[in-house]
């Protein structure tokens, strides 16, 4: 009988040990991620507009109990009653009234807090707008992953103010809801598609993410730049979070003529030009190329301890709402690993482009959403 106690505490202590390493392991390594409420009726009542009646009233009466920096005050677009009209037209008749099912749906929002459009003025001004609005969707049976993009310029009718406006400023917390059901609440009226969960991060979260990872590997087919923020090389490198962004971000690349020309004292006497095309849809096609390679990245991890600097990347910058737990979040990130990557979809909203009276462009609509998906065989007819 001694000798089986002898062994008892032996193996008691052992198991204590592993239960105090397991433990120990699991608080290093999960972090506390900052979440924020995201309920589906809320944003079904503001889509209905059962918000609508009271909400204008309220916006002027609580703004200032709404954070400064949730609210952003943006010249807003001068558009004309007839053109009311019209893209109102246009959005009516490529409305969906089909319901997605059959998918769990992650909306990824990344906000410039509002660092305004280009790589100078980021940072120096208040409040914040969505700059990237990209859906991801995993069909339940067939675990096929989608990445629909919406452009931040797509006209949309604000479903809680009734205005038109640029999707990416239906991300402010007023009193329909917060930023994330203000922004879900205009995805789903025009696309029908209900958002299972959300995580957005700001512009200095996204470096700190790319270099969690020790940068991504980006592959150009030509020489290009913008200023001193980034410069790429015709072929494939490994680039940092500062320049990832800045490249993904960037309105005004400029790409090489000729020979790279670079005197003895290290000064660029090489001849650029703007690049071509340079649009909000360039944009979109760089932000999910980097979602795809962060993705390439964890493939490289060989247990779920090796995501630990990864993760923390994530606690300092991401805000998940309250029904995705942590635990769910680095599932879904394992899973991934996965994933063919050549597989995933990557597909943007069908869009035109569209010229006001007061000289700006913004993009509307061009097809219904649910007939586009199908099109698209995302889902089936």
């Amino acid at each position: 009988m001694e000798k089986y106690k002898k062994y008892l505490n032996k193996y008691t202590y052992l198991l204590i040990g592993l239960i105090v390493l397991i433990v120990s392991s699991v608080l290093f390594i999960i972090p506390n991620f900052e979440t924020e409420e995201f309920s589906q009726e809320v944003i079904e009542d503001i889509v209905e507009g059962i918000t609508t009646t009271t909400v204008i009233n309220t916006i002027q009466e609580d703004e200032s109990n709404i954070s400064s920096q949730e609210v952003f005050k943006e010249e807003d677009l001068q558009i004309t009653e007839e053109e009311k009209v019209a893209i109102k037209d246009i959005l009516i008749h490529n409305k969906t009234e089909k319901i997605l099912e059959g998918f769990n749906t992650y909306l990824l929002i990344g906000s410039d807090e509002r660092s305004g459009t280009s790589i100078e003025t980021r940072g120096k001004v208040d409040g914040k707008r969505a700059d990237v609005i990209i859906l991801g969707l995993i069909n339940k049976e067939s675990k096929e992953s989608t990445l629909l993009s919406f452009p931040r310029d797509l006209l949309v009718e604000n479903t809680c103010t009734q205005k038109l406006e640029r999707i990416n400023a239906a991300y402010v917390k007023n009193a329909c809801g917060n930023s994330a059901e203000n922004l879900a609440a205009a995805i789903y009226s025009i696309s029908g598609i209900k958002i299972d969960h959300f995580a957005s991060f700001d512009f200095e979260g996204f470096e700190e993410i790319i270099d969690s990872v020790d940068g991504i590997e980006i592959c150009v087919d030509v020489t290009q730049k913008e200023g001193y923020s980034f410069e790429l090389q015709k072929g494939c490198q490994n680039v940092n979070g500062l320049a990832t962004l800045n490249w993904v971000v960037s309105r005004s690349t400029e790409v090489l003529v000729g020979e790279k020309k670079v005197d003895a004292n290290g000064n660029d006497n090489s001849e650029w030009k703007l690049m071509p095309g340079v649009s909000d849809l360039t944009r979109i096609t760089r932000q999910q190329y980097v979602v795809v390679q962060l993705i390439n990245e964890l493939k490289e991890f060989k247990s779920v301890a090796e995501l630990n600097k990864f993760i923390k990347a994530l606690e300092n910058t991401f805000v998940i709402d309250e029904n995705l737990t942590i635990n769910k979040a680095v599932e879904l990130l394992w899973d991934f690993r996965e994933f063919d990557l050549s597989k995933i979809k990557k597909i943007t909203t069908p869009v035109d482009y569209l010229t006001l009276n007061d000289g700006r462009q913004v993009l509307v609509l061009n097809q219904n959403l649910y007939e586009f998906l199908v099109k698209e065989s995302v889902i089936d007819s």
